[in-house]
Protein backbone atom coordinates (compact mmCIF):
# COMPACT_ATOMS: atom_id res chain seq x y z
CA UNK A 1 0.00 0.00 0.00
CA UNK A 2 3.03 2.47 0.95
CA UNK A 3 3.97 1.59 -2.32
CA UNK A 4 1.39 2.58 -4.50
CA UNK A 5 1.42 5.86 -2.62
CA UNK A 6 4.99 6.74 -3.68
CA UNK A 7 3.94 5.61 -7.17
CA UNK A 8 1.45 7.67 -6.95
CA UNK A 9 3.08 10.70 -5.58
CA UNK A 10 6.30 10.82 -7.62
CA UNK A 11 4.37 10.28 -11.10
CA UNK A 12 1.81 13.35 -10.28
CA UNK A 13 5.38 15.15 -9.76
CA UNK A 14 6.89 13.76 -12.79
CA UNK A 15 3.96 14.63 -15.16
CA UNK A 16 5.59 18.45 -14.63
CA UNK A 17 8.24 17.75 -16.78
CA UNK A 18 7.16 15.06 -18.96
CA UNK A 19 6.00 14.77 -22.43
CA UNK A 20 2.80 16.84 -22.93
CA UNK A 21 3.19 18.96 -20.30
CA UNK A 22 1.88 22.10 -22.43
CA UNK A 23 -1.66 20.65 -20.89
CA UNK A 24 -0.88 21.90 -17.13
CA UNK A 25 -1.31 25.15 -18.90
CA UNK A 26 -3.77 24.71 -21.60
CA UNK A 27 -6.29 22.71 -19.57
CA UNK A 28 -6.86 24.99 -16.52
CA UNK A 29 -6.57 28.36 -18.94
CA UNK A 30 -9.82 26.65 -20.85
CA UNK A 31 -11.14 25.91 -17.66
CA UNK A 32 -10.70 29.67 -16.57
CA UNK A 33 -12.24 30.91 -20.08
CA UNK A 34 -15.41 28.56 -19.73
CA UNK A 35 -15.64 29.71 -15.19
CA UNK A 36 -15.27 33.42 -16.84
CA UNK A 37 -18.21 32.55 -19.28
CA UNK A 38 -20.70 30.84 -17.02
CA UNK A 39 -19.83 33.50 -14.15
CA UNK A 40 -20.96 36.40 -16.28
CA UNK A 41 -23.83 34.46 -17.34
CA UNK A 42 -24.88 33.66 -13.87
CA UNK A 43 -24.35 37.40 -12.94
CA UNK A 44 -26.78 38.27 -15.84
CA UNK A 45 -29.24 35.68 -14.28
CA UNK A 46 -29.06 36.59 -10.67
CA UNK A 47 -27.71 33.07 -9.72
CA UNK A 48 -25.94 32.84 -6.56
CA UNK A 49 -21.95 32.08 -6.58
CA UNK A 50 -21.44 28.66 -8.10
CA UNK A 51 -19.22 26.63 -5.62
CA UNK A 52 -21.76 28.27 -2.83
CA UNK A 53 -24.95 27.26 -3.82
CA UNK A 54 -23.73 23.94 -4.39
CA UNK A 55 -23.39 23.81 -0.40
CA UNK A 56 -26.17 25.74 0.41
CA UNK A 57 -28.80 25.06 -2.73
CA UNK A 58 -30.15 21.02 -2.44
CA UNK A 59 -32.75 21.79 -4.78
CA UNK A 60 -30.72 23.29 -7.49
CA UNK A 61 -27.13 21.22 -6.77
CA UNK A 62 -28.39 18.74 -9.78
CA UNK A 63 -28.55 21.77 -12.15
CA UNK A 64 -25.45 23.29 -11.35
CA UNK A 65 -23.57 20.30 -11.31
CA UNK A 66 -25.15 19.69 -14.81
CA UNK A 67 -24.22 22.86 -15.73
CA UNK A 68 -20.73 22.21 -14.84
CA UNK A 69 -20.15 19.27 -17.04
CA UNK A 70 -21.89 20.57 -19.87
CA UNK A 71 -19.26 23.65 -19.67
CA UNK A 72 -16.55 21.47 -18.68
CA UNK A 73 -16.73 18.07 -18.78
CA UNK A 74 -15.21 18.06 -22.21
CA UNK A 75 -11.85 19.44 -21.14
CA UNK A 76 -12.29 17.32 -18.29
CA UNK A 77 -12.32 14.85 -21.07
CA UNK A 78 -9.83 15.38 -22.96
CA UNK A 79 -7.45 15.62 -19.88
CA UNK A 80 -8.47 12.25 -19.19
CA UNK A 81 -7.04 10.92 -22.26
CA UNK A 82 -4.51 13.24 -22.79
CA UNK A 83 -3.08 11.88 -19.25
CA UNK A 84 -3.68 8.39 -20.79
CA UNK A 85 -1.79 8.90 -23.73
CA UNK A 86 0.83 10.67 -21.51
CA UNK A 87 0.94 7.60 -19.24
CA UNK A 88 1.52 4.62 -22.02
CA UNK A 89 4.39 6.61 -22.81
CA UNK A 90 5.89 7.00 -20.07
CA UNK A 91 4.71 4.02 -17.94
CA UNK A 92 3.63 1.51 -20.70
CA UNK A 93 0.54 1.31 -18.28
CA UNK A 94 -2.21 2.82 -17.51
CA UNK A 95 -2.73 4.14 -14.21
CA UNK A 96 -6.65 5.26 -14.10
CA UNK A 97 -6.85 6.99 -10.46
CA UNK A 98 -3.77 8.76 -11.75
CA UNK A 99 -5.18 9.93 -14.69
CA UNK A 100 -8.66 10.63 -12.92
CA UNK A 101 -6.56 13.29 -10.00
CA UNK A 102 -4.78 14.78 -13.15
CA UNK A 103 -7.93 15.75 -15.11
CA UNK A 104 -9.69 16.74 -11.66
CA UNK A 105 -6.88 18.71 -11.01
CA UNK A 106 -6.22 20.02 -14.60
CA UNK A 107 -9.52 20.97 -15.85
CA UNK A 108 -12.59 20.97 -12.80
CA UNK A 109 -11.04 22.73 -9.78
CA UNK A 110 -10.24 25.65 -11.60
CA UNK A 111 -13.70 25.91 -12.89
CA UNK A 112 -15.15 25.61 -9.76
CA UNK A 113 -12.82 28.20 -7.87
CA UNK A 114 -13.11 30.78 -10.79
CA UNK A 115 -17.03 30.81 -11.59
CA UNK A 116 -17.88 32.37 -8.47
CA UNK A 117 -15.61 34.39 -7.87
CA UNK A 118 -16.66 35.84 -11.58
CA UNK A 119 -19.67 35.93 -10.74
CA UNK A 120 -19.44 38.81 -8.05
CA UNK A 121 -17.14 40.12 -9.52
CA UNK A 122 -18.96 40.85 -12.97
CA UNK A 123 -22.55 41.46 -10.58
CA UNK A 124 -20.17 44.59 -8.77
CA UNK A 125 -18.97 45.18 -12.41
CA UNK A 126 -22.73 45.38 -13.63
CA UNK A 127 -23.98 47.47 -10.52
CA UNK A 128 -21.60 49.79 -10.97
CA UNK A 129 -22.41 50.70 -14.70
CA UNK A 130 -26.03 50.59 -13.91
CA UNK A 131 -25.29 53.12 -11.04
CA UNK A 132 -23.74 55.30 -14.02
CA UNK A 133 -25.73 55.68 -16.11
CA UNK A 134 -27.75 58.93 -16.80
CA UNK A 135 -31.48 58.72 -17.01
Amino acid sequence: MQDMFTRFSQNLIGRLTGPLNLRFILQPVMSTIFAIRDGVQDAREGKPAFLWSLFTDPLHRRERLREMWASVGRVALISLAMDVVYQIIVFRAVYLGEALVTSIVLAIVPYILLRGPVNRIARHWMRGRMASRPI
